[in-house]
């Protein structure tokens, strides 16, 4: 990491993930699913990051497809929501989401809380002021300790979240690092907000129902992942994570297939670009 870091930084996964959205504008032709190099500003990975090996740009074309797709519909689905007049945007597990900055047209005419790990934050807080993005007032960054237990709802609504207003709530990339009781009591307490109320939540497929040519690097991540020190715990059948949303509270629960959102933002590429399979998206209504 270059020379603005402060002491603590996002966990790995998080930065890849940043990279790669970066890696998307950058290595592969347009048009472009998502443009997001700010998360690239914000890691200040170095010169040389292209040339580490999970940047590969052959070998995670279909990582970082996968990526840009499920960040693009997350984004379409604010925009639309907001259309409809809902004001208040929670991301849970935010990392380097930049959509504040990259997106300020829809953004500002919400209340946007990023909630993360306290280390997370104000590390986020000091790169945002030392590239002159700041915080504007409807940006909210929350930090939760969820290792010490703190109630993410509770320091939600202490940081002004009215959850008698209808909101979106996101949790892309997290399932997996949760046991499963832990994603059932956060979907029972999404599940009690108010009315007219949307979560989207992806989740990580059990490996035989991931497309063959997909599953040495499904096998690649988890064992990156337990290098790490953040291992994959947990993984879903659609109805399985269905049931889990239906039990929960929610009045309508639906899944989106990976494959939608292939369908939906590369179908007409001709450079072969598809988002790898493994990972599905919950879409639940209060």
């Amino acid at each position: 990491m270059a020379g603005e870091q402060t002491e603590a930084a996002p966990d790995n996964t998080a930065l890849r993930t940043a990279l790669w959205r970066a890696l998307h504008v950058q290595a592969d032709p347009p048009p472009h699913v998502l443009k997001d190099e700010i998360g690239l500003q914000l890691a200040a990975p170095g010169a040389d990051w292209r040339s580490r090996p999970d940047m590969d740009p052959q070998a995670t074309r279909g990582f970082r497809a996968a990526m840009v797709a499920r960040a693009r519909f997350i984004e379409d689905l604010m925009a639309e929501q907001a259309d409809r007049g809902i004001t208040q945007y929670v991301i849970l597990g935010a990392g380097l989401d930049t959509f504040a900055q990259r997106r300020p047209e829809v953004a500002a005419r919400l209340r946007v809380f990023e909630v993360d790990q306290p280390a997370t934050q104000a590390w986020k807080r000091h790169r945002l002021a030392a590239l002159g993005y700041g915080i504007p007032d409807w940006l909210h960054l929350v930090p939760v300790d969820f290792e010490a237990s703190e109630d993410w709802l509770e320091q939600l609504t202490a940081a002004g979240f009215d959850a008698g207003r209808p909101a979106v709530i996101v949790s892309t990339g997290v399932t997996m690092y949760l046991t499963k009781e832990a994603t059932a009591a956060t979907l029972r307490q999404i599940a009690g907000l108010a009315p007219g109320s949307t979560l989207a939540m992806s989740f990580l497929l059990p490996t035989e129902l991931v497309a063959e040519a997909d599953r040495p690097g499904l096998r690649a991540s988890q064992a990156g992942a337990q290098a790490s020190g953040t291992p994959f715990l947990s993984f879903y059948t659609p109805p399985e994570m269905l049931a889990l949303a239906r039990e929960a509270g929610f009045e309508d629960a639906r899944h989106v297939p990976g494959p939608a959102l292939a369908e939906r933002y590369f179908a007409d590429r001709t450079d072969g670009l598809r988002p790898s399979s493994g990972e599905d998206l919950l879409l639940a209504t209060t």
